[in-house]
């Protein structure tokens, strides 16, 4: 999708979701929209690629679904340290001569 505006008496636009970051920035509203309803839009920056404007459905799609995670006893527990023996020597301290 193409999209032309007059600009400052320019000609501006972006072309397949592509954005320069000046038009990214005076266009935001826009951006929002667009990568609410067509898909991730991206943003250069002196023309490299520096972001991605996605919305929160692409995102979570894409992260790993969220595992609870075990409270520290039941984590401890679970590691099977039954019988390791941890217990240490009484410490009577150093001799230092003063």
């Amino acid at each position: 999708m193409a999209i032309a505006v007059r600009k400052g008496g320019r000609e501006t636009a972006s072309h397949g979701g592509t954005w320069k970051l000046e038009d990214a920035k005076a266009r935001f509203s826009e951006l929002v929209r667009l990568a609410e309803s067509e898909g991730p839009q991206r943003v250069t920056v002196r023309g490299r690629e520096a972001v991605v404007v996605m919305s929160v459905a692409e995102l979570n799609r894409l992260l790993p679904e969220a595992q609870e995670r075990p409270g520290l006893v039941s984590f401890l527990e679970g590691l099977g340290l039954d019988g390791l023996p941890i217990e240490r020597e009484i410490d009577r301290g150093r001799n230092v001569a003063l």
